[in-house]
């Protein structure tokens, strides 16, 4: 069988690991990443069945059946492939493709394992000692604040009526900051566990945010409507997605585009626990992307990429969904950040 020639330009020249596979999934295409990966070349493997390159590959299998049951991308977090005696770690992306000789596209990004766990580890352990000395800095702030604020209303009985202007600006400040601390100190009440649709979650932000911006700016929704009902918090996972839209809104300035998407992932670790199936739903937005500056401290308190800014929004996102035992990554680019949540889905 002879390789071909897919309608896509530039794939020998990707980092990214791809192939290609025709309805009866026998490889027709491997681009060089995935050659060097797999450590096998074209000639060796093109015409092969899955079968006859990885030992025992249901993982792909099922995979491809869901990928082409929804006629969507699918992606499989944490794959193990086996093959000549060796085991790879990658993320599996499966895409069906419309070709005259390819059905399904996949992308392979190796994974080295230990050091996911370590990185995540190290990433929890320093979020929560953000969290604790954030939550300590706000109780020390409150104590001293309703002083002062009391001792303006009292300073305000003595003043002239044109002097009040003064102590009315210490009181609304004091004001400001007693609200800045409530929100750093409420994310630690438990939440309100009940069965919930992600996607009504969904529809509600979408709903309030096109409420309040003006004409020019598109919410284009791309829902895998399969999903199964999750266990959290409705009023929290709302405020999550919330928080995130409205950075968006504000990076694209009411006129661009956001997708919302959701997919099912298989074989995540989540909070240090192995999940078969977890629920991702990712906010996209063609925005001028976060400033280089802050890209990776965007989760910590106090950090924004706008003028006035509370930089309190992404934190309290992040405290809300490690309550739920997910996760909240991000990727930014000129033209494209994308938000990605991953909950774990619990079938039992």
């Amino acid at each position: 069988m002879e390789p071909i020639n897919l309608p896509f330009a530039g794939l020998e020249w990707l980092a990214t690991s791809v192939l290609a596979l025709d309805a009866d999934r026998y490889v027709r295409y491997i681009n060089p990443a995935c050659e060097n990966l797999l450590a096998l070349s074209a000639v060796q493997i093109v015409g092969l069945s899955l079968e006859a390159i990885f030992f025992q590959p249901v993982q792909l299998h099922s995979a491809l059946n869901y990928a082409m049951d929804n006629n969507a991308s699918f992606t499989e977090h944490e794959l193990s492939l086996q093959l000549g005696g060796k085991s790879l770690q990658v993320s599996a992306t499966f895409t069906p493709i419309e070709s005259r000789d390819a059905a399904f596209m996949l992308e392979f990004q190796p994974m080295d394992q230990k050091l996911k766990v370590v990185r995540d580890e190290h990433m929890l352990m320093q979020q929560q000692a953000n969290r604790e000395l954030v939550r300590n800095l706000a109780h020390e702030i409150k104590n001293p604040l309703g002083g002062i604020r009391g001792a303006a209303q009292l300073l305000e009985r003595e003043l002239s009526s044109e002097n009040r202007e003064y102590t009315q600006v210490i009181i609304q400040e004091s004001d400001r900051l007693q609200s800045l601390m409530d929100k750093l100190l409420t994310p630690h009440r438990l939440p309100q566990i009940s069965a919930l649709n992600i996607h009504e979650v969904l529809e509600r932000v979408r709903s309030v945010t096109l409420a309040e911006i003006p004409k020019g700016l598109a919410i284009q929704r791309d829902y895998d409507i399969s999903i199964p009902e999750i266990v959290g918090d409705r009023e929290q996972l709302i405020q999550v997605v919330l928080n995130i839209v409205r950075n968006a809104v504000q990076a694209v300035q009411g006129a661009g585009e956001i997708r919302l998407c959701t997919r099912i992932v298989r074989q995540v670790t989540l909070a240090m626990k192995r999940h078969p199936l977890a629920v991702q739903v990712q906010i996209i937005d063609n925005g001028p992307g976060i400033p280089e500056a802050i890209r990776d401290r965007i989760f910590f308190p106090l950090v924004s990429g706008r003028e006035g800014g509370s930089g309190l929004g992404l934190t309290l996102a992040q405290t809300f969904v490690h309550q739920h035992h997910g996760t909240i990554e991000a990727e930014s680019r000129p033209g494209r950040t994308c938000f990605t949540l991953l909950f774990p889905l619990d079938l039992t």
